[in-house]
């Protein structure tokens, strides 16, 4: 009976081995530390600033800057940089443990030292503009267009202030996959939309009435790559200073989880 017990508890203990071997530490064991530091900016450069930015504060990805401040704990994410982020742009890492830290510990030089102040706007009335003035383009869920990016989780993938030059100034940064391009036909008709899918012989384009449709380049007289992005920009003649704050709260809600939460 003793040798049954004494090999089901070696046979648990190697079992559980791998994971408790995974689990990071509660706390960034390379705090502080110069060397780690300056690795660190060296590995963020390399794999993580055309998505967040040479600042780190955004440009497909999120303001990283503010996760401290958020109250979002180390271990939090040093999760999300190892596993990823699932329906996202976000892949899983797969560099050292150690590395990881060593960027952790280089964003956290970046932190604010101060609170983040309190978000501003109405959510609910965000979500009645937005649905009114974007989600014929965008969607949230289920619900929406298809020409523009979905926005289900733009609130964990987006700063308020990328939000708002995306908003003001639509082209100041297209979104990969979102190519806008004008195809001219044979006939000299021009189909407007972004290019989806494209090879040496077709595109597939999701054009402004929301369909997708495919093209041989040989029956088209060009393929125009289009400096500016479909989405209008929305200036303050078109919407007001409050309801831009309104929109962008409402999509600050999407796709956010518990900052906290492991």
């Amino acid at each position: 009976m003793r040798t049954v017990l004494l090999l089901l508890v070696l046979s648990t203990s190697t079992a559980l081995a791998p994971a408790l071997a995974q689990a990071p530490p509660a706390k960034n064991p390379r705090a502080g530390d110069p060397n780690a530091i300056r690795a660190g900016l060296a590995r963020f450069q390399l794999s993580c600033a055309e998505c967040h930015g040479i600042d780190a504060k955004g440009v497909f990805g999120p303001d990283l800057t503010t996760l401290w401040a958020a109250g979002v704990s180390e271990e939090r994410i040093f999760d999300i940089v190892r596993r990823g982020i699932q329906g996202s742009s976000m892949p899983a890492s797969r560099v050292p443990d150690d590395e990881i830290w060593a960027v952790l510990a280089y964003l956290r030089t970046l932190a604010p030292s101060v609170p983040l102040p309190p978000p501003i706007g109405d959510p609910q009335h965000g979500e009645q503009l937005f649905w009114a003035r974007c989600g014929s383009c965008h969607r949230v869920g289920s619900r929406g267009g298809y020409l523009g990016p979905d926005l289900s989780r733009i609130g964990s993938s987006r700063s308020r202030e990328t939000l708002i030059r995306d908003i003001r100034n639509a082209s100041a940064s297209i979104v990969p996959g979102y190519r806008p391009v004008t195809l001219v036909a044979a006939d000299g008709r021009r189909i407007r939309g972004v290019a989806r899918n494209e090879d040496a012989f077709s595109i597939q384009v999701m054009d402004t009435r929301d369909q997708l449709r495919g093209y041989l380049k040989s029956t088209l007289r060009e393929i125009v790559d289009e400096p500016r992005s479909l989405m209008p920009d929305f200036g303050p003649d078109q919407l007001s200073e409050p309801d831009l704050d309104d929109i962008v709260r409402f999509l600050g809600t999407l796709g956010r989880a518990d900052p906290g939460r492991r």
